[in-house]
């Protein structure tokens, strides 16, 4: 064996020493921002926890120093705005207990507000401020806490009145617990306004919004916009508040979960269905049925779930439009086994109620049926219903985009159920343009021959490979799906009104 050369041993020893100079991460105690901070807040460190009132400050800081009491630590809550019992009544609606957690409340006695006791000589900040600091040291040198948290800035800053004495007296208290070895929370309420000062003394600072929409329940999210030499996940991440805490959903990147998969094509349980689709359709593909209401986007799209379902695959379904009663009895009148899938879990059907769900919590309910549950088809039904139901969310199509990529890399078939406008004719409008997302698109359609109303089925693309050009009459009754053979003899079908090209028998 070759001995190392001297340049790579240096190179070796200075990565070792570096390594070894990372400080660790410490737990925050809410999983999602966790995966955002790769691990947690670098130790021995000062943040700030900024937002509005209500946002969660309070709950994400008790959280933390749980996690502290969890793993053994001494931990102390220094509060100079609310009251123990008022951060027990916190605790408590959680169903938290805050056993073994050191509450330091710094709030003025009763009796400063009789005349006697106020000050006349000097400006009450210039001793206040002092006595509240004093206060605060002698504690952390009592309890040596290695998780702090001070809520809140508000107080102090009008104590100091002045920004530079502000920024000073946070700058010891800085220095002070940096030597104790101890890891701060600092929350600020933005009463005053941002304050760019203490982001730029502290290391890292998270950001908690809470944005009131115009119908639905109101919207969360949070952004690490500093952490001081160390990775994040960037961006706006959406939480909610439940009972037991923060609920986090990190923003999904889908290039952080390639996964390899074997290459295949899936029946759809119909066989000239598969011919159409030349030979079915692949893994880690999306396809997108499109055509007007009551064309039977959604009937076809259960066929693939129950055929998936026959398998033994397991399919996870999310429908805004209708009950989920509904697409079973509806999947039933076909001829499926909707409801035995049900009943054996090989088929999960999540009603999804419009006005109480964020992007970031849609995409993660997803993301658990496949990495949790073993789903290998994904029903989404319908886009539709995902577009209207958030509105006022932004870049609703990029975080679908993501989504769908995440889902093709893990191997999983994709069904995307949209309704168009109108009901015959080759100009249907579709609401928002998505077809560009999705790997193959099976349009349906209506048309009018010998005085009654007929469907026609076809496959628009396919990116993975070829498919038959064709158009196929589609019937569906209690005997379950039916694709025809392709439309020779008629001409036009696409207008809604064809022109009949072959003879009579």
């Amino acid at each position: 064996m070759t001995k190392p050369t001297k340049r790579r041993a240096k190179t070796a020893k200075t990565e070792s020493s570096v390594a070894a100079q990372q400080p660790r991460r410490l737990g925050t105690g809410v999983g999602g921002l966790n995966d955002i901070l790769e691990g947690g807040f670098p130790e021995h460190r000062i943040y700030l926890i900024e937002g509005e009132p209500g946002t969660g400050k309070t709950t994400l800081a008790i959280q933390f120093l749980l996690e502290g009491v969890r793993n053994g630590e001494d931990v102390l809550y220094v509060t100079l705005s609310e009251t123990r019992e008022e951060l027990r009544a916190v605790a408590d609606s959680h169903g938290w207990s805050l056993e073994g957690l050191t509450i330091y409340e710094v709030v003025p006695p009763a009796d400063t507000l009789r005349p006697e006791t106020q000050y006349t000589i000097f400006h009450p900040a210039e001793l206040e401020l002092g006595e509240t600091t004093n206060a605060l040291l002698t504690e952390v040198d009592r309890v040596q806490p290695t998780r702090v948290v001070i809520d809140s800035l508000s107080e102090m800053r009008l104590l100091a009145r002045e920004p530079l004495r502000f920024r000073r007296q946070i700058l010891a208290l800085k220095q002070y617990l940096a030597e104790r070895r101890g890891t701060v929370l600092l929350l600020d309420d933005k009463v005053a306004g941002r304050d760019l000062q203490i982001h730029s003394i502290a290391h890292g600072v998270v950001s908690l919004e809470h944005l009131a929409v115009e119908y639905g329940a109101e919207r969360r999210r949070l952004r690490v916009t500093k952490l001081r030499g160390s990775h994040f996940r960037g961006g706006y991440h959406d939480f909610n508040i439940v009972k037991g805490g923060l609920n986090v959903f990190p923003r999904l990147v889908a290039a952080e979960h390639r996964l390899g998969f074997a290459k295949e094509s899936i029946s759809s349980g119909i066989k000239q269905m598969d011919q159409l689709l030349g030979g079915g359709l692949d893994r880690g593909t999306s396809t997108l049925v499109l055509g007007p209401a009551g064309s039977g986007k959604s009937t076809l799209a259960a066929q693939i779930a129950a055929a998936a379902a026959a398998r033994g695959e397991r399919t996870a379904t999310f429908i805004f439009d209708e009950l989920r009663e509904t697409f079973i009895d509806r999947a039933e009148g076909v001829g499926t086994r909707m409801k035995e899938f049900v009943r054996k879990s090989l088929v999960t059907i999540q009603q999804v109620d419009p006005a109480e769900l964020s992007p970031g919590e849609f995409a993660h309910v997803v993301r658990s049926t496949v990495d949790n549950d073993g789903a290998r088809i994904v029903l989404i039904d319908s886009l539709n219903g995902y577009l209207n139901a958030m509105p006022n969310e932004r870049f609703l199509s990029v975080q679908m985009h993501e989504l769908l990529t995440y889902l093709n890399q893990q191997g999983v078939v994709t069904l995307l159920v949209m309704a168009q406008h109108g009901f015959l004719g080759s100009s249907m409008v579709t609401p928002v343009d998505v077809s560009y997302l999705a790997d193959t698109v099976l349009m349906l359609r209506y048309y009018e021959a010998e005085g009654a109303i007929h469907r026609a089925i076809s496959v628009i693309k396919k990116r993975t490979g070829r498919h038959e050009p064709t158009i196929r009459e589609l019937t569906m009754d209690s005997k379950g799906i039916k694709v025809g053979a392709p439309l020779t003899k008629f001409r036009g079908v696409l207008t809604g009104v064809p022109v009949y090209d072959g003879k009579e028998n």
